[in-house]
């Protein structure tokens, strides 16, 4: 169905009960949507703490060279050209890294909604739900999200301050 803005109410209503025929459905739905989200953000992760533990690796060397010939060029060079090449990599790694923790929040918050509001699943049912309000809470959320989100700036801090320390200390 393509949803336009001249789709009525009724017509979205009913497809969506079409969708999902219980909360259930919908609750299993939303847990599947955050898993695969938290499975992105963490390849995202991953991927890049690698890349920039290579560039760390690779920076380190640079500054170790001690060749009488170009040592001091190479020196002077190579570990600013990587320190601004690992701020751009920050840069273009935080836009995915954002995304994903948006979208998670986005189905996190869909989900704490639909267990507040049907009576079934949620607190209202009994007083053992489903899930607490300690694991549906959203700074709980937003908590486990932060190492994530904080990566790309720690990483674009570092590089400038490693990019002019090797300026600083061979000029």
């Amino acid at each position: 169905m393509i949803i336009t803005p001249d789709t009525s109410e009724d017509t979205l209503q009913a497809a969506q009960t079409q969708l999902f025929v219980s909360p259930k459905d919908r609750l299993n739905f939303y847990r599947q949507e955050i898993h695969s989200e938290t499975g992105n953000l963490s390849s995202r992760t991953n991927a890049y703490l690698s890349s920039q533990s290579f560039l760390v690796i690779a920076y380190a060397s640079s500054m170790a060279v001690s060749n009488a010939d170009w040592g001091e060029l190479f020196t002077l060079v190579v570990p600013a050209i990587l320190a601004l090449f690992g701020v751009l990599s920050a840069l273009s790694a935080w836009p995915g890294i954002r995304a994903a923790c948006d979208v998670i929040d986005h189905w996190c918050c869909k989900q704490h909604d639909l267990l507040n509001a049907h009576i079934g699943i949620g607190k209202a049912y009994d007083e053992t739900p489903l899930f607490s309000n300690w694991e549906s809470n959203a700074s709980h959320q937003r908590k486990a999200l932060l190492f994530s989100q904080r990566t790309p700036w720690l990483f674009s801090a570092l590089w400038i301050f490693l990019g002019g320390f090797s300026l600083w200390i061979q000029l």
